[in-house]
């Protein structure tokens, strides 16, 4: 029989985890529950790094204001959230108290929400900093066990915004949320599904959703303080003392079933990808190459999806975190990566930045969507009726056929000049990190190669005609599209 696993904290006194026990078969525990450790004041001492480890409270600080978010160290005190802030000023006077700033807070959360993205499109949020995933076809996708998903979120959140997470990882929804409560802070559990009865039958009837203080009360009423008290109690008496459906709910919960699923919330109208430097960054090269990459997975997952975009944005975060985002309507919509890359690299560096401004991360994206097939392109005068766009479709027919690394720009390629070096041929790796980049899931690519063009691809497809938007037969110059493989394949 499995039992319930701790990972990377040192477990609450009490708790039934168990460190150490890593090898428990998780298999069937595809749903996980994510739930920052005190969101908002720990946003504020992400910005503040003067007050890590010591108390601070965000909370309303007129007369009747309540507090919202606490640290642990003002938690030790006494201080919980819901609670007036002149009862915690009386608690724990020391602590540093913060008017709460909501616009950070929705916009550090949908961040935290695209990283739950780039993992699965199962993503149900239940408020700004915590949310159900489904992880059923990530694991296939990314072969990985559910805790391998689980840490690799926690490690993507702590890299990208600086901040803690804790998950817990079950084989239903309710069981995961409480694993995520019974191991913060900053933790994992995982609680296998031949476990599941062992781990929940001790704890309070209260973890149990759907209990409230009446029905805690009703529940001691009858002697039943347990979740293994509920489980072994008739499930008429439960429907009798607190109600048909009450009853029925609370006596499946305290047998682990849950039927419910995840119900992701439909994203925003935008495709993109970004990049957390594991060193701040202040090479312009090292920048474009990476804007580079960024462009043309943004611009795969828009022929991917059959869209084609208005609004090309560019995201910068500075190693302050301070983050600025610039964005440009086009003439016309595209899908095409060198219109994306030229985009996103004159945002850069018209975005008001130092020239030798140190940047944590970047990030392209492409917003005002619309269907490719209703989007008229205008040919300019001079421009040929084949170019950037037939050769990128035309690479991905061979990126479906012998992987997504078998083109891409020269520029990209370990050992071009000026190439990003990405290391043992992993297209998923970044040119400016050396190692594989948190991306949307349809941004995730394969190994690179080289490979010859498939039936039906000649070299006047791959390769454009010359144009003002083709490359030229000749070598790439300082264009970063002439492509590694077979000539001048662009865009990939």
């Amino acid at each position: 029989m499995s039992v319930p696993y701790e990972d990377d904290l040192r477990p609450p006194s009490g708790e039934p985890g168990h460190p150490g026990a890593q090898g428990q078969d998780d298999a069937a525990c595809t749903l996980l529950h994510v739930d920052m450790d005190a969101f908002y004041a720990s946003v504020e001492v992400r910005d503040r790094p003067e007050l890590r480890g010591k108390p601070v409270v965000v909370a309303g600080l007129g007369a009747r204001g309540v507090v919202l978010s606490a640290t642990y160290e003002a938690r030790a005190f006494g201080v919980r959230s819901a609670m007036p802030v002149t009862q915690a000023r009386r608690m724990c006077p020391q602590a540093t108290y913060i008017a709460p700033r909501h616009g950070l807070y929705g916009e550090v959360s949908r961040e935290v929400m695209a990283i739950f993205r780039a993992v699965t499109p199962q993503v149900e949020p239940l408020s700004l900093d915590e949310a159900f995933l489904d992880v059923a076809g990530a694991l296939r996708r990314l072969r990985m066990t559910p805790a391998e998903v689980a840490r690799l979120i926690r490690e993507q959140v702590r890299e990208q915004q600086a901040i803690t997470c804790s998950v817990g990882v079950a084989p239903v929804k309710f069981v995961a949320k409480i694993a995520s409560a019974r191991c913060k802070p900053d933790g994992l559990l995982v609680v296998p599904a031949d476990g599941l009865l062992d781990f929940l039958h001790p704890l309070p009837a209260s973890a149990l959703w759907g209990v409230g203080d009446k029905a805690e009360q009703a529940l001691a009423r009858l002697g039943l303080r347990t979740i293994g008290d509920i489980a072994h109690v008739p499930e008429q008496t439960l429907q009798r003392e607190l109600g048909a459906a009450v009853g029925a709910h609370l006596w499946a919960l305290a047998w682990g079933r849950d039927e419910r699923r995840v119900v992701p919330q439909r994203e925003e109208k935008s495709v993109g990808a970004e990049e957390t430097f594991p060193v701040d960054i202040d090479d312009p090269e090292v920048i474009r190459r990476e804007l580079l990459r960024l462009s043309d997975r943004t611009a795969r997952a828009l022929r991917s999806a059959g869209c084609v975009a208005r609004t090309v944005t560019v995201k910068l975060r500075l190693a302050s975190f301070k983050t600025i985002t610039r964005s440009r309507t086009l003439p016309e919509p595209t899908d095409v990566a060198r219109v994306i890359y030229a985009t996103a690299c004159g945002l850069w560096e018209g975005s008001g930045l130092d020239t030798r401004a140190r940047l944590r991360l970047v990030g392209v994206r492409a917003a005002g969507l619309r269907p490719a097939s209703g989007a008229a392109t205008q040919l300019a005068f001079d421009d040929r009726p084949v170019g950037w766009r037939e050769a990128e479709r035309a690479v991905d027919q061979i990126a479906r056929r012998f992987g997504d690394g078998a083109v891409r720009p020269a520029a990209l390629v370990s050992g071009a000049p000026g190439g990003g070096g990405w290391g043992n041929g992993d297209d998923r790796a970044s040119p400016a990190t050396g190692r594989p980049g948190m991306q949307e899931p349809q941004l995730a690519t394969g190994m690179a190669g080289t490979a010859a063009e498939p039936a039906g691809l000649g070299p006047g497809v791959a390769r454009p005609v010359p144009g003002s938007d083709g490359p030229s037969p000749g070598g790439a110059g300082n264009d970063p599209f002439h492509g590694a493989c077979g000539g001048s394949y662009p865009g990939k």
